[in-house]
């Protein structure tokens, strides 16, 4: 579609008695303001707010649509920590929120003028998809490798399959698509690109998301 422990700082929350996050500090003891975290997601989110400003702008739905799911999305993160026993990293939760801004904001104009601005995206998405079934695999004591790849591409070709559907039959009907195919050759390139996420979680997973992998009471 267009349109050890690791070796990455590990951040801890600490909590006053009244539940209120007080600071943030990493494995270093280098102490992260909340509100730098809390701006950080912020920006994040004004920015894909303004994405769909500019699509009622333009009226185009498929900008408008896109905004309001990759808005939604960009709560997932808490929504966990909340049902799960899990505790993201920040930089974790802005990834997750950054791949939301990406995709919002392609469909602005980007995927269509920018060659890599796909395949960015394709990456990005496929390492958040292939990351849960890691995290997931590995707190059932099942290998992931497997379950990642092939859950990868499976999505990956359901995807390019409701892709093609919306396309098609929002042109039969004489509506702007909110999503949209670009061909054999796009399609193909996009399912690459999604096995190529699904590597890189194969490659760092177990490095980058072991605060999600150990279960809470390790």
């Amino acid at each position: 579609m267009r349109r050890g422990h690791d070796q990455f700082t590990a951040f801890v929350r600490h909590e006053a008695p009244d539940g209120i996050v007080s600071s943030t500090t990493d494995s270093t003891g280098r102490t992260v303001p909340p509100d730098v975290v809390e701006g950080a997601e912020s920006g994040l989110r004004v920015g894909i707010a303004a994405v769909f400003v500019e699509g009622i702008r333009r009226r185009d739905p498929g900008a408008i649509v896109n905004a309001v799911v990759a808005l939604g999305a960009t709560y997932l993160p808490a929504i966990l920590e909340r049902q799960c026993t899990v505790e993201f990293r920040p930089w974790q939760r802005i990834y997750v929120q950054t791949a939301m801004v990406t995709h919002a904001v392609g469909m602005l104009g980007p995927y269509d003028d920018v060659w890599w601005w796909d395949h960015l995206t394709h990456v990005h998405s496929a390492t958040l998809l292939g990351g849960l079934i890691h995290v997931i695999s590995r707190r059932l004591d099942v290998d992931p490798r497997p379950r990642v790849l092939v859950g990868v591409a499976t999505m990956g070709v359901l995807w390019e399959l409701v892709e093609y559907v919306a396309h098609a039959a929002s042109r039969q009907v004489g509506l702007e698509p909110v999503l949209v195919s670009y061909g054999k050759m796009d399609t193909a390139l996009d399912l690459v690109f999604n096995i190529v996420g699904a590597v890189l979680v194969l490659a760092f997973g177990d490095t980058l998301l072991g605060n999600l992998i150990r279960h809470g009471d390790e």
